[in-house]
This record gives structure tokens, sequence and C-alpha cells, in this order.
């Protein structure tokens, strides 16, 4: 072999290997720009009451645009619900509970990361058909056999303050059935399944015109306290704490303000 061959050989591999360390540079690149979206990629569960689903639906934006590449996800359910789904190990981030009392349930095992916060109340309501074909005017006129109710079961915060105000109010109201979230209770009034259900003023709000709102002083007997709280097993601490920070923050506030939900 000539020595001119010999060189451009050695030229040849020479050339090679500064391209495959170029290579090697540009995959070392590639994994490190693509690492960054993986580690803002992602998912946030934040576990809700079922009275929470428009408010919280419009701050999942809000966050979301806030931190580029996180998924939150959303369960909404009765908070009892989702107090029992926790405690058999369900992978949530984030519980807020529309009463103190399903919050407890989780607190109570140490399932909590740090203690619950206060950030809204809500009202009960009476949701009737628009026009109030039955004329129901007061808590009274649900008793009357007439009418066709439908509450909340008593495990359900909605349920619970519904005895509440039956027992200010003196009435025993016996209703056709009793569902497992507030959503549920409104959808019959709604569907014209039910002349009238007890709600909260927000799911009133949050119906647009598809049920009207009949407010009635026992009403104030039983507000609810909302908590919210972040979980101890939570896989995104830092994103669960935002989360909070958001809905108790004045951005939260504000959207919270606007569907009807009391201050916290």
């Amino acid at each position: 072999m000539t020595a001119r061959k010999v060189a451009g050989y050695v030229a040849a591999a020479s050339l090679m290997l500064a391209l495959a360390g170029c290579g090697g540079g540009s995959d070392s690149g590639g994994a490190a720009q693509s690492s960054a979206p993986a580690a803002q990629g992602q998912t946030l569960n934040v576990f809700a009451a079922a009275s929470l689903k428009d408010t919280f639906g419009t701050l999942e934006k809000q966050f979301e645009q806030a931190n580029p590449g996180t998924d939150v996800k959303l369960t909404f359910a009765g908070s009892s619900d989702l107090a029992t789904q926790i405690n058999n190990g369900a992978p949530a981030d984030v519980f807020a509970s529309a009463d103190d009392n399903n919050m407890k349930k989780v607190t109570d095992p140490g399932l909590t990361a740090a203690a619950p916060v206060k950030f809204a109340t809500n009202t009960l309501q009476i949701a009737v058909a628009n026009g109030d074909p039955k004329g129901i005017k007061t808590l009274q006129d649900l008793a009357n056999p007439a009418n066709k109710v439908v509450l909340c079961a008593p495990q359900v915060p909605c349920g619970s303050a519904a005895q509440k105000v039956e027992k200010a109010a003196g009435v025993d109201i016996k209703p056709v059935s009793e569902e497992q979230d507030v959503k549920s209770v409104l959808s019959k009034v709604s569907s014209g399944n039910a002349d009238a259900g007890l709600v909260y003023v927000t799911d009133v709000t949050a119906s647009k015109g598809q049920v009207q709102g009949v407010t009635f002083p026992e009403a104030s007997k039983a507000v609810n306290n909302y908590p919210i709280a972040v979980l101890k097993n939570s896989q995104n601490a830092d994103l669960a704490n935002k989360w909070v920070q958001l809905v108790t923050g004045a951005e939260g506030q504000q959207v919270l303000k606007a569907a009807g939900f009391g201050a916290s």
C-alpha cells in the first residue's frame, strides 16, 4: 500500500471519528432537550367535590397555562366517595372536600401532608323547574307528598346539610331518590324526573338557566366549609402545593366568587 493511500485512510478514519464525536454530542444534546419536557410533563391528580366541577375546570386551564407541560386530571364525585377512594390508596395529589367531615376521614388516618385550608363556603338552595310550575316557595313545600323531591344521600355533604335544614325547619322530607352527588340531584330536576331538589347555590348558577333557585331562610343553618389539602403520598408535591396556592389565592378566589361560593 502506498504512503499516499495510507495517509488517505488515516484522514478518512479521523474524519469518521470526528463525525462520530459530533454525533455523540448531538445525541446527548437531544436527550437533554427531550428530558426537559419529560420533567415538565407531569400529571397532577386532583380529587374534588362534584360541586367544584365548573370552577376547578376553569382553574385547570389557568394552571396548565402557567405550568407548561403539566396535565391536570380532575376527578369529581361526592366527597364521601372520594375520601373512601383515597383511604383505599387511590393515586391522588390533592383533595378538595365539600365539608369538614369528609376531609376528616382523610386527615384522621394521617393521609394529608399538612393541615387542610378552608377556601370557600356554600349554601343550599331549592332547585325547581323554570317557572316553578309546582309553586314551591318554602322548604316546607318539599314535605308535600304531591311533590317529587330528590336529595343527596346522607353521607354526602349536600345530604348532611339537607338533614340540618330539615331539623332547623321542623320538616320531614320524603325523597323519591337519594343521589351520591349534588350534580345528580340537579340532573333529576333539570330533566323533569323530579319537581325539586336541594342543591347548592353554585349548582343553580352553573346550570345556566336549566333550573331556577328558591332561597329559604333555614339554609343559613347549614353553611358548608370547603377544605383543601395536599396528600402525603403525592407524587408531585410541588405541583400540588401550587394548585392549593392557586385555589386559595386571588385568582382562585375570584373564580369561586363569580360562581356563587362564599368567601373563605
